[in-house]
């Protein structure tokens, strides 16, 4: 996604590849910071820890809800759609792992792309989880006074304002489980190469013709 490609063989893969560029690594801290704080301010005080959290938590809404618009604007223009679009190789690369790990094939399954297709999954479930708790997040703050607005809560019926709130705790909850599991992958070992390229942008040469096929993600100096 943030590689030149080429055609070019193997050796001329330079000893370290970009992974994430800069810019796409603040998205993700951002988002991620915001999300934590989201979490943060809607569930200790359910679990009795008591603090002024209306005010951290439409802000973090806020940074949330711009970061994902910057993204849905940059997307499209900076990167590549089609290292994140799940297709028909992706499919076969599930058959293959199945039949893989059933012994009921000979022939190991594929090295992935850029991004395999559990990446590809959780990446979906993200957008589709965040937008949700975003655009309902984003009507509910229509029933409280901000520095640009004063509260309107007849702006919806109470029947469409019990949906917002339906699903956005039904995304809350859902960001609890997704991110615990996302954290918990990040955090294997051998996982640990993803985890420092969203930090650090890069993984070694090494690491790259181990765990990607170079035919499916080329790369250049």
């Amino acid at each position: 996604m943030n590689s030149t490609t080429t055609t070019g063989p193997a050796e001329s893969t330079p000893s370290r590849i970009r992974r994430h560029a800069l810019i796409d690594r603040i998205f993700h801290w951002v988002t991620a910071a915001s999300v934590l704080t989201l979490l943060a301010t809607a569930f200790l005080p359910i679990l009795g820890i008591r603090f002024a959290w209306v005010t951290p938590h439409w802000i973090a809404g806020f940074v949330l809800i711009a970061a994902l618009l910057f993204h849905i604007v940059r997307a499209p223009l900076a990167q590549s759609l089609r290292a994140m679009w799940i297709g028909a190789d992706d499919i076969r690369d599930l058959i293959a792992i199945a039949r893989w790990n059933l012994r009921l094939g000979d022939a190991p399954p594929r090295k992935p792309g850029k991004y395999s297709l559990a990446q590809k999954l959780i990446h979906h479930l993200f957008a589709v989880v965040l937008l949700t708790a975003a655009v309902t997040g984003g009507l509910m703050m229509v029933r409280m006074d901000t520095p640009w607005w004063q509260r309107n809560p007849y702006w919806l019926s109470s029947s469409q304002w019990g949906v917002v709130y339906v699903l956005h705790g039904l995304a809350a909850l859902l960001l609890v489980t997704m991110v615990i599991a996302h954290v918990y992958f990040a955090l294997r070992p051998e996982k640990l190469l993803f985890t420092r390229s969203m930090i650090r942008g890069w993984i070694t040469r090494d690491e790259y013709e181990r765990h990607h096929d170079p035919e499916r993600w080329r790369v250049s100096e």
